[in-house]
């Protein structure tokens, strides 16, 4: 009888594991779906989370085309938005960390605005000689974002949750592409999706 009990048992244990394992990655699944990412890491310093976020400011910039858009256009996403200038040394060396965050991190939006006086032509040009053409182009220059969030310096920039609330802010620039932020940027998309 012992004989035949055997294969049983086996076959009862080896659903029993399978089962524990199942569960254990549907538990995982539902947490991670309760709880948003941690802080930002280390290496983004300046970026600064709110402590209850507010309502992003509906203020319209330019799109290459002259078309008018405000943030609230990417509900349902996180944007991160950066504020620059051609005239602005830092804003110029992060302009290709934030393309190349744009590229590995599809599902964040990357809204990096031009500030200055430029044509959407001339920031296009400018974008793709500084090593960031996948961004797309965004034009400010009546400075009327830079003032809705009182950006007093430059570069600035704003994370925008799902619900266009301003989650956390930077004021001057940061490593928008090393691998921690990119990290921390893709569990942010993902979270989102859940």
């Amino acid at each position: 009888m012992g004989d035949r009990l055997k294969p049983r048992l086996y076959a009862l244990a080896a659903a029993a594991g399978f089962a524990a394992v199942v569960g254990a990655a549907v538990l995982y699944g539902m947490l991670a779906r309760v709880h948003a990412p941690g802080p930002p890491p280390a290496v983004l310093s300046r970026l600064k989370m709110a402590e209850k976020p507010q309502p992003a400011p509906e203020v319209a910039f330019s799109d290459a085309k002259g078309g008018r858009h405000i943030l609230s256009r990417f509900k349902g996403r996180y944007v991160l938005l950066n504020l620059w200038a051609t005239w602005c040394a830092p804003c110029v060396k992060e302009l290709p960390a934030l393309a190349h965050l744009q590229a590995k991190v599809p599902g964040i939006a990357v809204v990096a605005v031009n500030v200055g006086r430029s044509t959407p032509a001339e920031t296009k040009a400018f974008l793709a000689s500084h090593g960031a053409a996948n961004l797309a182009v965004y034009d400010d220059a009546d400075v009327a974002l830079s003032r809705a969030f009182k950006a007093y310096g430059l570069p600035f920039s704003a994370l925008v949750d799902p619900e266009s609330r301003v989650a956390a802010r930077a004021e001057g620039p940061e490593d928008w592409d090393a691998p921690e932020a990119i990290a921390w940027f893709r569990a942010l998309a993902a979270h989102r999706q859940e």
